[in-house]
């Protein structure tokens, strides 16, 4: 080596390439270093940002976030509106009483037609609620639509009993008996019997001591029913019937015809004609009214237990007689088809006898009374 390359102040290579490693690494770990911090903080901004601290409880008293919550975020309009119908529905729903929905059920039948059950549903709504002006008041119109006119102007008599509580059915009532339900003038017919009398009153019409209603030439001094217990029958009832024809008068017995309707009720509600045996037979041998007075009619109600209307027809029910019968027993003839309504369980309601004259109403007997309400006796025989 000569003397110029040890005094030159030039490093060699080696020593040059060591110092640009050094630079590289010293740089390199600096941008390193760089990235680790920013990715610390990134990270640290997202686990902040996915986990917030808790809010200390002094800075949000409790109170103050539903008082703000009820005034900023009312309920939608249609739920409060449900709530609303939901909570004045529910008080009268149950307010609701049996009168009510016994009316409710009797309008149902007279919009169908079917006043007999309506009437039967709105009696039994008077009993229970007696000044209630809306089921008067609708009894009232229906005994108007089916012409008994002193049934309807007494009942409109109940609506005013009531006072001006009734409201405007107080008023309708008063001009109703002001100008008008009135009975049509009655027509004379002749022949014996109640013509001209409403048959609705055939069986409050005055009797005489013999028990003989006036005007007519047969009365029904005597019913007596007797309930027979039967192992094999869910009802075996004897109805014995005492008929009495007014003394001195002549009787042409092949005029006489003596009626005996059966009434049951369908789970009780309605109220129909039985579906039950029904027999007859006279006690007194002759029954013309010549040699014994009263003649005695025994009728016999039979339902066998578990006897359902899909086992027979539906039997009208009626024992008629036109003494002297050429048989002791004789079963219902006429058997109308069944009806839905008489699927049902059946029970025994009353009856309603009928005595007629040379085709004329003479006398007529129901127990419950009310039957007579239900199924008014025509003043004519029916054929």
């Amino acid at each position: 080596m000569d003397a110029e390359d040890l005094i030159s102040p030039t490093p060699p290579p080696d020593r040059m390439f060591r110092i640009a490693v050094w630079l590289v690494v010293i740089f390199a770990a600096g941008e390193l270093a760089g990235l680790g911090v920013f990715y610390a903080k990134k990270w640290r901004a997202d686990y902040v940002a996915a986990h917030p601290k808790p809010i200390a409880p002094a800075a949000t008293p409790a109170p103050t976030a539903p008082t703000v919550a009820e005034k900023t975020t009312p309920a939608p309009a249609s739920t409060a509106a449900t709530t609303t119908t939901t909570a004045q529905n529910t008080p009268s729903a149950a307010a609701l009483s049996v009168a009510e929905k016994l009316l409710k059920e009797a309008t149902e039948l007279r919009d169908k037609g079917d006043t007999t059950n309506a009437l039967a549903r709105l009696q039994d709504a008077a009993q229970r609620d007696p000044k209630n002006a809306n089921v008067l008041a609708e009894m009232a119109s229906i005994y108007e639509s089916i012409k008994l006119y002193d049934r309807s102007n007494e009942t409109w008599k109940k609506i005013l009993e009531i006072g001006p509580s009734a409201g405007p059915l107080y008023e309708l009532a008063e001009m109703k008996l002001k100008t008008g339900v009135t009975p049509p003038a009655t027509t004379t017919t002749t022949g014996p019997g109640l013509a001209g009398t409403s048959p609705l009153d055939a069986g409050t019409t005055h009797n005489d001591a013999d028990g003989i209603p006036d005007g007519s030439t047969f009365g029904i001094t005597e019913v007596a029913a007797t309930d027979t217990p039967d192992p094999d029958a869910e009802t075996n009832m004897k109805l014995k019937i005492s008929v009495k024809s007014r003394p001195n008068s002549p009787i042409d017995h092949t005029k006489v015809k003596i009626q005996v309707f059966f009434y049951d009720t369908v789970d009780n509600k309605e109220v129909v004609l039985t579906d039950a045996d029904v027999s007859y037979e006279w006690l007194t041998p002759h029954h013309d009214w010549k040699e014994t007075n009263p003649e005695i009619l025994a009728v016999t109600y039979l339902r066998a237990k578990n006897k359902t209307s899909s086992e027979a027809d539906l039997a009208a029910a009626a024992a008629s007689v036109t003494p002297p019968g050429t048989s002791k027993k004789k079963p219902a003839a006429t058997k109308p088809p069944a009806t839905a309504a008489d699927a049902g369980h059946r029970k025994y309601l009353g009856y309603i006898v009928r005595i007629y004259y040379s085709e004329q109403l003479q006398a007529v007997r129901a127990d419950p009374t009310k039957l007579l309400n239900l199924f008014p006796p025509p003043l004519t025989a029916p054929q």
